[in-house]
């Protein structure tokens, strides 16, 4: 009997498939960008953690991808024979093999014990965190080690860097020992079915899912999908499914066509996505759109920003995940029809926003609409800068005052089957603005990939001659977002009569 890993009983209770997928087809196993970048932040996350619990360096990391499983697991056992942190420990036991995070020396009453800390980057407690960390002391106390506590700690996103190293408060703890050493029994039974499961020698006939994406996304999921027939109109492309009798239809009576679905059960939306995808037609209320667009007069602004995330802040005064503006695009369109672009970007690696923020007022001038594409986004990041440079307040509050949402307008006016159910401005705009292409464009096409460029661009160790390929390709996608805005404000305003 193998002893499967804590990441394979997980993989297990997310689905069975996906244990079996990892064991006997890992070959088949696709991870996204999305997906990588989790796995690179928990190691980020994982570094600063050793040092927050190890602040006189006197622990030891054991390294089981370099040194093996066996050997990591032996030095494991002797390490623990002396009261010193020691940093992804390996216990097995019980058909099942878990490594953790921390694990820190105590004492339970007169007798040597130890308290294990799981690392997580998430910025709260999750449901599978409690599943995780029942595994961890099931598997550990399984293994003969005298575990008094153990606890879970995650991103704390209220906390502010204050720079120079420290993030001490970066990190809060969670107590979970009751509930983990509560459900030993539960977690024999996983382990159990887990093991029939990976005996097994045909892979478990499940179909694909809500559960697919959660908690975790599958790498399998493009496999799995091949297996199954595909519906012609499937219906994710239903916008804001919320209803508990269409979600039923959906997941429980395994409905997956368009087709199949009752317009009773659609709200106005989902059917004219339904009416319009099956006609192959589009729809488009020219004149609501040319009538809600015509009280905004030029000049007008079209303005779209690219921001960065860090689990583990860079720059002082900054929080755990806050969306930092590194760059925008601004496009201004004049009275006589004369287009003109503003561009910002700072690859320096240094906090850009103070100057994001002054290049930001001096390029949307004091007067005339500020269109962008889903407003919650911009004026979020704008309120936020408000707060950090509050003399700037009263300028960014007058650009909030002048902005004008073009996704609402596209979406109650517009909608070609093309779009698949989606609004997002890269669905909108090959229907409306063919020629236009985010596909074409080299190295960055989305806001992930230019949140990778930017990374890789400050980065100590990126030449120059990259540095500048970086940001002509991140000037290229945003100048493009804001581009496409541009046309598509022409075409819900009916203003063919300008040259763009």
């Amino acid at each position: 009997m193998r002893s499967l890993s804590k990441s394979k009983l997980m993989a297990f209770r997310q689905c069975p498939k996906r244990l079996w997928l990892e064991i006997h087809r890992s070959d088949l196993r696709e991870d996204s960008a999305a997906t990588e970048t989790a796995f690179q932040v928990g190691h980020q996350v994982g570094e600063v953690a050793q040092r927050l619990y190890d602040p006189e360096r006197t622990g030891i990391l054991i390294d089981a991808q370099k040194d093996g499983y066996a050997p990591a697991l032996a030095r494991s056992t002797e390490l623990l024979r002396f009261p010193q942190p020691i940093f992804e420990a390996g216990f097995v036991a019980g058909g099942a093999l878990a490594f953790a995070d921390v694990m820190l020396p105590m004492r339970n009453g007169a007798k040597p014990a130890w308290r294990m800390v799981e690392v997580k980057s998430t910025t709260s407690v999750k449901d599978y965190h409690r599943d995780d960390v029942a595994v961890q002391a099931f598997v550990a106390r399984s293994a003969g080690v005298p575990l008094a506590s153990i606890a879970l700690a995650h991103i704390d996103s209220t906390w502010t860097y204050p720079g120079t190293e420290d993030y001490r408060g970066l990190l809060v703890e969670n107590d979970l020992t009751a509930d983990a050493f509560n459900r030993g029994e539960e977690v024999k039974g996983w382990i159990a079915d887990a093991q029939a499961i990976a005996a097994h020698p045909d892979e478990p006939p499940v179909r694909t899912g809500r559960h697919c994406g959660a908690p975790y996304e599958c790498g399998f999921l493009v496999y799995c999908q091949r297996q199954e027939p595909q519906a012609e109109y499937p219906v994710q492309w239903l916008p804001r499914v919320r209803t508990k009798a269409l979600k039923a239809l959906i997941e429980e009576e395994g409905v997956s066509d368009l087709r199949d679905v009752p317009d009773s059960l659609l709200n106005e939306l989902q059917f004219r996505v339904k009416t319009h995808t099956l006609s192959g037609q589009a729809f488009f209320d020219a004149t609501g759109a040319a009538a809600e667009l015509a009280c905004h007069k030029l000049p007008a602004y079209f303005l779209d920003f690219e921001t960065i995330q860090f689990a583990v802040p860079i720059w002082k005064g900054t929080r755990p995940y806050q969306q930092l503006p590194f760059q925008f695009s601004v496009h201004r369109l004049s009275r006589t029809g004369k287009l003109e672009q503003r561009s910002f970007l700072d690859l320096s690696g240094d906090d850009p926003s103070l100057a994001f923020t002054e290049a930001l007022i001096a390029s949307c001038g004091e007067n005339g609409p500020v269109f962008v594409y889903n407003a919650a986004f911009e004026t979020t990041r704008m309120r936020e800068l408000a707060q950090r440079f509050p003399w700037l307040e009263a300028a960014l509050h007058a650009i909030i005052a002048r902005v004008v949402d073009l996704l609402p307008i596209s979406g109650r006016r517009y909608y070609h089957p093309s779009q698949h159910g989606s609004w997002s401005i890269k669905r909108v705009l090959p229907a409306i603005a063919p020629d236009l292409r985010y596909d074409t464009l080299e190295g960055v096409q989305d806001g992930g990939m230019a949140m990778h460029a930017y990374q890789e661009a400050i980065h100590h160790g990126t030449t120059r001659a990259r540095k500048d390929q970086i940001a002509q390709q991140l000037l290229a996608y945003c100048g493009l977002d804001t581009f496409a805005m541009v046309r598509l404000w022409q075409f819900l305003a009916g203003r063919s009569d300008l040259k763009l």
